[in-house]
């Protein structure tokens, strides 16, 4: 289903009214969410009450270094009046251009304090013409950054710094002034503005406000088990929603954070609760990990066989949603032994699976996901032509109430649970067939040995795919696609590789395995034309 910024949205507000009953009950039942009121309206109230519980507690700690919710909250005060003194005020977008730290913490804790909404983005790997692109549609006129990265804010826009690691060292850690800043904040004031990679090559900023961010952190389960006397690990970019999950939900329950420098397993292996890709949670293992409670995975498909190594040794939830939707909208726990889906909606929030034609689908009937709720964010920063493409009222709720097209391929299981089927942008041709690359890809990974698969489409004709880890019979995996899939479903070359290539925000970098593979092809090309015999 596809809407033009001048095309009218196919839906009324009665649009429940008219659907067959079976159709009708799917919706009501399985499509929302339970009701389930967030703790706090302001996710920095909710640590501000931590500070005040239990303010010897430790917060963070980084490299050695620790910090205590009271001195985290002092310092965060004590910079929020002086963003106050430099014209920050309430609304105001905030470039946080840092890396994992502890002043990073107390930058965006400041920067929620004034009542406005912080940027993050990590400077030491966006370039700086993308990092010039952000400031572009920000409206705060200071930019927070660490002393050594300031040379890597472009040049035009330096004068604006304020080195947070700088300040923090200007007093004691705990300062004798502690005046709270009470700017008054609304819990439909933007949080954080998350930028994503547009097609157009210009980012795209996602608004995502208190009420968002409360959502999915203050609820079951999206606070992950999350407490007093439990580690989380931060090991996810500081430029990726799910880093905000790690961080505030941290922050926002009392627990202790643990930044990570460069070794991921190092400290997944102190912690209680860790979020994080399938990619990089595929590098972990759960033996080297005692103490380990709760495991979130989203951001990309997760397989069957990672679930089930990971279920087996603690919690394990599999999640699923875009930026737009606040982190995840919906969460399954997996139980091992079952089949892995993506759950069903979050509290407060629901998720329509519709077919061309704009009507819900029955239960088995793939169809393209729309997300409802309180998770809905408030749209992309300056683009209103984009918001209103992407965004349209729901008809189901009616009101004033919003919904977003996910582009994301999905169906309801018999007993309730979603299906993720891969995205709309995975749905290629090829010699003339439509094919789902996901689709194909799950089939791989029931090969002998393989735990992931990536698929790709060459050319008009051609799919390729890389299995993991380079151990993964490749022989296997190809008759599984075979017995499972259409003859034009099956990759032409698979190869098997340890790792898969991880973008910044540990994500498989798909774009560098089309570069090898087509490289890859080529060799096999000319192979087979110097040695027919053994193409």
């Amino acid at each position: 289903m596809m809407f033009s910024p001048t095309e009218k949205p196919l839906f009324s507000p009665s649009m429940l009214a008219p659907l067959p009953a079976l159709q009708r009950a799917l919706v009501e039942q399985w499509g929302f969410g339970p009701s389930t009121p967030p703790s706090a309206a302001c996710i920095h109230h909710a640590i501000e009450a931590q500070a005040a519980l239990a303010p010897h507690a430790t917060a963070a700690v980084c490299a050695g270094q620790r910090i205590s919710y009271e001195q985290l909250n002092r310092q965060a005060n004590r910079l929020a009046a002086g963003l106050i003194e430099q014209g920050v005020k309430r609304g105001d977008t905030v470039a946080l251009f840092v890396e994992r730290s502890i002043p990073m913490l107390v930058g965006l804790l400041a920067v929620l304090k004034v009542g406005a909404a912080y940027v993050p983005q990590d400077a030491r790997i966006v370039p700086p013409l993308q990092l010039a692109m952000v400031l572009e549609s920000l409206t705060s006129p200071l930019i927070l950054t660490l002393s050594h990265l300031a040379d890597r804010i472009p040049s035009d826009a330096a004068h604006r710094s304020l080195c947070l690691d700088t300040f923090l060292a200007e007093v004691p850690w705990i300062a004798q002034d502690n005046k709270p800043v009470g700017a008054v904040v609304d819990t439909h004031d933007l949080c954080f503005v998350l930028f994503t990679s547009g097609t157009t090559g210009r980012p795209n900023g996602v608004c995502v406000s208190h009420r968002n961010v409360c959502n999915i952190l203050l609820t079951q389960p999206g606070r992950m088990g999350m407490a007093p006397g439990r580690n989380v690990g931060q090991i996810l970019n500081i430029g990726f929603d799910m880093a905000a999950w790690e961080i505030l939900g941290c922050l926002a329950h009392g627990a202790t954070l643990l930044i990570r420098g460069k070794a991921i397993a190092q400290t997944a292996a102190q912690c209680h609760v860790l979020i994080a890709t399938p990619s990089i949670l595929a590098g972990l293992d759960p033996r080297q990990c005692p103490d380990l409670q709760v495991v979130a995975v989203a951001g990309e498909p997760c397989s069957q066989a990672l679930a089930e190594r990971w279920a087996a040794h603690c919690t394990f939830y599999n999640g699923c949603g875009p930026t737009e939707t606040t982190i995840v909208n919906t969460l399954h726990r997996h139980v091992p032994g079952t089949p892995l889906t993506i759950g069903q909606p979050t509290p407060n929030n629901s998720v329509y699976v519709l077919d061309e034609q704009g009507r819900p689908c029955e239960a088995g009937q793939a169809g393209e996901m729309w997300a409802g709720g309180a998770g809905v964010t408030a749209g992309y920063l300056n683009n209103r032509a984009l918001t209103h493409e992407r965004y349209r009222p729901d008809p189901f709720v009616g009101g004033d109430a919003m919904m977003f097209r996910t582009r994301d391929l999905g169906r309801w299981t018999a007993d309730g649970q979603l299906e993720h089927l891969g995205r709309v942008d995975d749905q290629v041709k090829v010699r003339g067939f439509r094919v789902e690359l996901d689709a194909v890809s799950s089939a791989l990974e029931a090969g002998d040995g393989c735990t992931r698969a990536v698929t790709l489409k060459l050319d008009s004709r051609t799919l390729v795919a890389f299995v993991s880890p380079a151990s993964a019979d490749v022989a296997s995996c190809r008759r599984q696609c075979e017995q499972r899939l259409a003859y034009y479903c099956v990759p032409a070359l698979i190869d098997a590789v340890e790792h898969f290539p991880l973008t910044a925000r540990g994500k498989i970098d798909k774009a560098l395995l089309l570069q090898r593979a087509r490289e890859r092809w080529v060799a096999v090309q000319a192979f087979a034309v110097q040695e027919p015999g053994h193409a």
